[in-house]
């Protein structure tokens, strides 16, 4: 086919991965990105086998800067006995076919940016309109500047601007909310197992957490409010409220809570199944299309894939449109179950002691196999790629 000019919008862990994929293939393609400079965006990130065998096949190794877990571990909220566990470390690197790291999303970032470099990422560019001209797209810019591309794609995250050329969809709170904090290790004398990932669940509140270097990374998610009426993800809230959810919980969670300043309040938000993903030439990525509750630690790994599996799509001899439907039918189911098993499975981490959280912890035991379909995938394979 003849390749169409493509423009990325949006220079997160989406976008550049996909940049960096499509240059693999010898494909060019622009970047914009709103921001005046690439930074930190959060906190850290969870990169499963899923995500991190595509960016070793670009390259990126983050083996230097993440920390493998040692283990996956789930406990009692009161006292913190194991109820479920599995390995992690060399085990789920053989079993998966890849690593699973622990890294500052910072670390990744620089990383993703680095091996793009600054040539095609035009940075202080916020899309505020998209127009069809004659099979091409044009790109408005808050700036005054505009720019046309014969295929744009939409990783702009979760309250994508390109998602609403497309459709009308927005992100529905869940009701719940996090908080995250970053604790040195020396200030968590009490915390069992601090090199592996863990979840304390306990009634109306979790705490996962793991290690990324000498620091360990948390978030801690309570019910309520029960509406959401501020105009972003983010708000201030109450003084000692984070404590006061986990006041009777076991010590090493009131340790890592109160080893820091509280930190604003997270909603968690995520998109409903989308019935399209494109429109005219236009096409969504990662958290702009499938934007997911963090329970399964799977939304950057998502992203990755939908990074990849396009870039593949674009890298033949079919034209645009094909490319960009197939894309959407190979990534649309799987990013589906996904989002639906991370709403799921967020109340069942706040169960009450009781029968529900005993067949729960049980389920938790076979935690492995009955999620191995997220962890083994792989784009490459033949079957997944038909």
């Amino acid at each position: 086919m003849d390749r169409p000019d493509i423009a990325i919008i949006g220079a997160g862990i989406g976008g550049l991965t996909l940049g960096l994929s499509l240059r693999r293939l010898g494909i060019r393609a622009r970047i914009y990105e709103q921001a005046p400079e690439l930074g930190e965006v959060g906190a850290a990130v969870a990169l499963a086998a899923n995500g991190t065998r595509i960016l070793r096949s670009l390259g990126i190794d983050l083996g230097t800067c993440s920390t493998v877990p040692s283990e996956l571990v789930y406990r009692h909220w009161a006292d913190g006995r194991r109820l479920a566990d599995h390995p992690v470390g060399d085990w789920y690197t053989e079993r998966f076919g890849a690593p699973f790291w622990g890294v500052h999303r910072a670390h990744l970032q620089r990383a993703l940016a680095q091996a793009w470099g600054t040539e095609d990422l035009h940075l202080g560019r916020a899309v505020v309109g998209l127009e069809q001209r004659d099979g091409t797209t044009e790109l408005t810019f808050a700036d005054g500047t505009t720019a046309s591309a014969g295929l744009v794609v939409g990783a702009d995250g979760i309250r994508s601007r390109v998602r609403r050329w497309i459709t009308d969809a927005e992100p529905v709170y869940s009701g719940t909310t996090g908080f995250r904090g970053l604790v040195p290790r020396s200030a968590l004398p009490d915390l069992p197992d601090p090199d592996a990932v863990q979840f304390w669940m306990g009634p109306d509140a979790h705490l996962l957490h793991y290690a990324i270097g000498d620091v360990v990374n948390f978030l801690a998610v309570i019910e309520g409010p029960g509406t959401w009426d501020g105009p972003g993800g983010v708000a201030p809230a109450a003084d000692g409220e984070l404590a006061a959810a986990f006041r009777d919980w076991h010590p090493a969670v009131r340790q890592m809570i109160g080893a820091v300043p509280q930190s604003p309040r997270w909603g968690m938000f995520a998109l409903p199944p989308l019935t399209r993903w494109s429109r005219d030439r236009v096409v969504l990525l990662g958290d702009a299309a499938h934007a997911m509750l963090p329970h399964h630690g799977q939304g950057a790994n998502q992203t990755i894939e939908d990074a990849a599996v396009l870039a593949d799509c674009l890298d033949g001899s079919v034209d645009v449109d094909t490319a960009v439907a197939r894309y959407e039918r190979l990534r649309r189911s799987r990013t589906r179950q996904v989002q639906r098993s991370s709403w799921v499975t967020s109340p069942l981490l706040h169960l009450p002691d009781g029968e529900a959280a005993t067949h729960r912890d049980r389920k938790l035991r076979a935690l492995v196999d009955d999620f191995s379909w997220i962890h083994a995938y792989d784009h490459r394979e033949p079957a997944l790629r038909s």
